[in-house]
């Protein structure tokens, strides 16, 4: 994933950044705290993390590559924000053996579900680590991308494939172990005792465009930017996107 403060890479983060933004805004007004605890699980070396810091917010990074997380410390630094990011050596499934439970603001979770033996262990980890009314973002490769993308390369065989397999892989060569509709994505979350308030859909176009068309078209980019942003939460393109990014919350308790 790229850093989504540059222009090129916001096509792969845009939509998620300016979702997770306003998410932490909203956190602040109604926590009344300008410093929200984060946790980044799958972080790597720190994407999100990094722009969240700038943001004045507390982060810890959690990831099991310690290449990702000397990555990490020094992009934290060369942003002059190394006092406000920790990272720490770990992963979705066991998440409480290096973070307490209850005490993040934000959990995000982007790109961890593909990979995870066990998915709804992961989503259950992820909103367990999370104060009440705390705020999920969740983002996971989504079944439909995968499929129409093989499609329009050729590959009739390994889209049926992958519509078709429980995993949606298109075959032995497929680098992704897992993908997922909304339906999907949406049952694990509610599974696990949140709440999802909204649903995106991101690259949908994308990764379909050809690059030198976005490179050299004047204007092409924000342009592209600009639909992207206007499909994102229309129900009909979240079955064709690339990711889907879930915006979630964990409910205060009864009473409360």
């Amino acid at each position: 994933m790229s850093d989504p403060m540059r222009p090129r890479a916001s096509l792969r983060t845009a939509v998620v950044w300016d979702v997770l933004k306003d998410a932490l805004d909203q956190r602040v007004k109604t926590t009344g705290r300008e410093v929200l605890d984060v946790l980044d699980t799958g972080g790597g070396s720190g994407n999100f993390a990094v722009p969240v810091a700038r943001l004045g917010h507390r982060v810890t990074v959690v990831d099991p590559s310690p290449n990702a997380l000397f990555a990490l410390e020094r992009r934290a630094a060369e942003a002059g924000v190394e006092g406000h990011v920790t990272g720490v050596q770990g992963d979705a499934l066991g998440l409480f053996d290096v973070v307490e439970r209850d005490g993040h603001d934000v959990v995000l979770c982007h790109g961890v579900l593909e990979y995870v033996d066990d998915p709804a262990e992961g989503i259950r980890n992820a909103v367990g680590a999370l104060r009440p009314d705390g705020v999920l973002s969740l983002l996971a490769a989504g079944l439909g991308g995968a499929v129409l993308a093989r499609a329009l390369a050729g590959h009739f065989a390994e889209a049926h494939r992958a519509l078709d397999d429980p995993d949606g892989r298109w075959g032995e060569g497929d680098p992704v172990p897992r993908r997922f509709t909304a339906a999907q994505l949406a049952e694990l979350v509610n599974a696990a005792g949140a709440r999802v308030d909204a649903v995106h859909g991101v690259r949908v176009f994308a990764d379909l465009v050809p690059g030198v068309l976005v490179d050299t078209e004047p204007g092409a980019l924000d342009a592209l930017l600009r639909l992207e942003a206007a499909v994102a939460e229309l129900d009909a393109f979240h079955a064709v996107a690339t990711q889907l990014h879930v915006l979630a919350a964990r409910p205060e308790p009864d009473g409360e």
